[in-house]
């Protein structure tokens, strides 16, 4: 049985949409869409108008590649200003020789009635554990017999404020958010794996004008940070320097420049304009010494903001964001975090930019929430299901043709030669 999903990010840089399919355990990737964005600052809404517009862009090029209707998203919203919070609960069983996804639901609700802040509202709600009569530590109690389900629970809240500018948007857009999840979140869900899931660690997220440092234990968010430096203060430098405006410095950071000296080559040169119409020669091996000079003041940032949010052994440090993409990230990372540090790859076909990384992996969250609580959740009407299915098969048997043509084309050729 396979499983559609949607997700979508309203990020600085970028709006970003993800619509995939669970089969047999294994997510398979459908559409992607990433328009630039407009109307966000350090992950706040300033204009709405502006951000509904990109977000619209978005929506219209994911319906044009699907070619069905996007009515529901998972939401991944930011993390700034969340706060946490630890809550137990128990509750009888409604039948004790099976626990069931709804006796889970019933102990979740119990756990969070009435420990919500007026000013916030819940983002996420993850199990540390579950206890079954006397039976401790349990992971997924679906299926076990007992009397009694108690559970303790990691409850993180947005304040309202900042949450409902967001909602505000994607009901402009016309869709529904069926749930919501912190970009963080979404971040772990992406990199994680057996080990990560029992041991402290971190994941730094560069993004475009803030650097999120989230710290796990175990596999559950426990202290977040944002700092307000991003890539954007790498443009920022290449432009004062060079005194080109910031599209153009953006350009060289992505197509010429490497983020560590050590790669670059001194010999590689490119001819730019500055601002006052001055023609400039500059080299990779200049140009890379201002990206990685900036690239190590964010990472040492980040690393002192690790050590103030937990003092406990770190076992791993992840490194995500766009700007982990540039040649070489990786040796800076080691050098300046430690060699438990490395930049994520995503190996996901399609979204192999680590600009999907939380997008894809609120998709991943929400697949094993449902899990947990034994739901189901129909993001796409069984006629559009239907439609997308029969594309999906269409263009299966095209390709199935066409491999047959060449290997039929590549054995004639081997024949004449």
């Amino acid at each position: 049985m396979s499983k559609l999903y949607s997700s979508i990010e309203l990020g600085t840089d970028s709006i970003k949409i993800v619509v995939c399919e669970k089969i047999n355990g294994k997510f398979h990737l459908l559409a992607t869409s990433s328009v630039k964005s407009s109307g966000i600052k350090k992950s706040e809404i300033v204009d709405t108008k502006a951000i509904t517009k990109c977000v619209k862009k978005a929506i219209l090029e994911i319906e044009g590649s699907l070619g069905i209707k996007l009515q529901k998203v998972i939401l991944s919203v930011p993390s700034k200003g969340c706060i946490f919070n630890i809550v137990s609960a128990d509750v009888l069983v409604e039948n004790p020789e099976c626990i069931t996804g709804i006796d889970v639901c019933n102990v979740l609700r119990e756990a969070i009635t009435g420990k919500i802040n007026n000013d916030y509202e819940l983002i996420t709600a993850i199990p540390i554990s579950f206890k079954v009569d006397d039976k401790e530590n349990i992971k997924d109690p679906k299926n076990m017999a007992g009397t009694k389900l108690a559970s303790k629970i990691v409850i993180c809240e947005l304040p309202k404020e900042m949450l409902y500018k967001y909602l505000a948007v994607i009901d402009l857009c016309g869709l529904e958010a069926v749930d919501l999840a912190f970009s963080t979140t979404g971040d772990y869900y992406a990199v994680h794996n057996n080990r990560l899931d029992s041991s402290v660690g971190a994941i730094i997220n560069i993004g475009e004008d803030t650097t999120n440092i989230s710290v796990y234990n175990k596999g559950i968010m426990i202290k977040n940070k944002v700092i307000n430096v991003g890539s954007y203060y790498v443009d920022h430098d290449l432009s004062y320097i060079y005194k080109i405006d910031l599209k153009n410095a953006r350009t060289l950071k992505e197509k010429f420049a490497v983020a560590c000296e050590r790669y670059a080559d001194k010999h590689d040169e490119i001819k730019i304009i500055s601002e006052a119409g001055e023609n400039q020669i500059i080299n990779q091996l200049d140009i890379s010494k201002v990206v990685q000079a900036r690239i190590i003041e964010i990472l040492k940032v980040a690393k002192s903001e690790i050590k103030n949010l937990t003092n406990r052994q770190i076992s791993y440090i992840i490194v995500i964001g766009g700007l982990s993409e540039l040649t070489g990230f990786q040796y800076l990372v080691e050098q300046t975090l430690g060699h438990t540090a490395l930049v994520f790859n995503n190996t996901t076909m399609g979204i192999r930019h680590n600009k999907y990384t939380s997008v894809f992996g609120v998709i991943k969250y929400f697949d094993s929430k449902l899990e947990l609580r034994g739901k189901n959740c129909e993001m796409f009407n069984t006629s559009d299901i239907d439609k997308l299915i029969s594309i999906k098969n269409k263009e299966q048997n095209d390709i199935i043709v066409k491999k047959t043509f060449g290997q039929f084309l590549e054995n004639k050729e081997e024949k004449v030669c």
